[in-house]
């Protein structure tokens, strides 16, 4: 079980490295070729040879050891397996320093030659006297990362790539193992070029660099201090939480509340019908509009008016019920009835 861990993450990394391999490798392009040498450079033994110009397009470095150059139209035929097509090719060697192309970087490597004088030597056929197709393949030998298809060229003039295409440069014009001129013989200066002449010695980049780290530093302070503070109350509220008194503490605290809600709205209420009971208001009202429609109200605002009534309260009669008859009607002019004498 262990073995096959160890051979699935091998193959899985193994597998990374060729995709950011084939990525690396999409940054390399055909720059420049030029196919009659006649007074351009030499190569280390004073010789005059055609030469290939590659461009690293991109800002990162890559080695472009192990891929290959043809001039062979029969690799584009699928039907040749990998090695059919790598024995049309010549290989770039290892173990040249320049091979490893930084960002921007431009590498010349001879053609018709012998890998025997030098690294950068390739026995590609390049000849000057036809056009000529040139071909960039990868280490697989299998995917096409660049080709151009050179005219036929005169002496000392070269076939390059700028940004409106690819066009002929006279031998004035040509430019090996550097940035492609434009017509005007004004070499196209990239951003980075402008800045390096901007900035020879570098301490613009080097103050720009240390902003921005410490700037990077100082926002991953604010935020580990930020976060921490948070966290820190966050745990001090779950243990206040947790702790056993808060709950009769939270429950006379909403007791509280009702109670102080149920007074205000009381008070509220009072305050509205000036301390009159709210049944008792309402009787008011209803005695008033009864009152009102039975038409039985004062006529004269701010007088009552009281109607007299005999209730007989001073006839002595009634009020000395104990000295009369009480079947007898209360009569003052009526003639005493006489009464029997007590036998003894």
């Amino acid at each position: 079980m262990m073995n096959n861990f160890r051979l699935l993450l091998g193959a899985l990394a193994l597998s990374a490295s060729q995709v950011a391999m084939g990525q690396g490798a999409k940054n390399i392009v055909i720059s420049e070729v030029l196919t009659n040498n006649a007074s351009s450079i030499q190569d280390e033994f004073g010789q005059r040879e055609a030469w290939i110009e590659l461009e690293n397009t991109s800002y990162t470095t890559y080695n472009v050891r192990g891929m290959f150059i043809t001039t062979n139209r029969q690799v584009l035929n699928k039907e040749l397996s990998a090695p059919q097509r790598i024995n049309l090719m010549s290989i770039i060697p290892s173990g040249d320093e320049r091979t490893s192309m930084g960002a921007r970087q431009h590498l010349v490597l001879f053609g018709n030659s012998n890998p025997a004088q030098g690294k950068l030597h390739l026995t590609v056929p390049l000849p000057d006297s036809a056009a000529v197709w040139v071909a960039l393949y990868n280490g697989n030998g299998v995917e096409l990362i660049d080709s151009v298809s050179v005219p036929l060229l005169s002496a000392d003039c070269s076939y390059a790539r700028q940004k409106s295409g690819w066009t002929v440069k006279t031998p004035s014009q040509v430019t090996p193992g550097i940035e492609n001129t434009a017509g005007d013989g004004v070499t196209e200066k990239t951003g980075v070029d402008k800045f390096k002449e901007q900035d020879p010695h570098g301490f613009a980049m080097t103050i720009m660099a240390m902003g921005i780290v410490f700037l990077c530093l100082a926002l991953l302070w604010l935020f580990f201090t930020l976060f921490g503070l948070l966290m820190r109350h966050l745990d001090t509220a779950k243990k206040v939480a947790n702790a056993q008194p808060i709950k009769p503490i939270t429950k006379t605290v909403e007791k509280t509340a009702e109670v102080a809600h149920k007074t205000g709205n009381i008070l509220q209420e009072g305050f509205d019908m000036k301390g009159i009971d709210m049944e008792v208001y309402l009787a008011v009202i209803g005695l008033a509009l009864r009152q009102y429609e039975d038409d039985i109200h004062d006529v004269e605002s701010g007088i009552i008016t009281i109607r007299s009534k005999d209730t007989d309260w001073d006839d002595e009669y009634s009020q000395m019920t104990h000295w009369h008859d009480p079947f007898r009607p209360s009569d003052h002019n009526a003639p005493a009835i006489p009464t029997m004498p007590a036998q003894h």
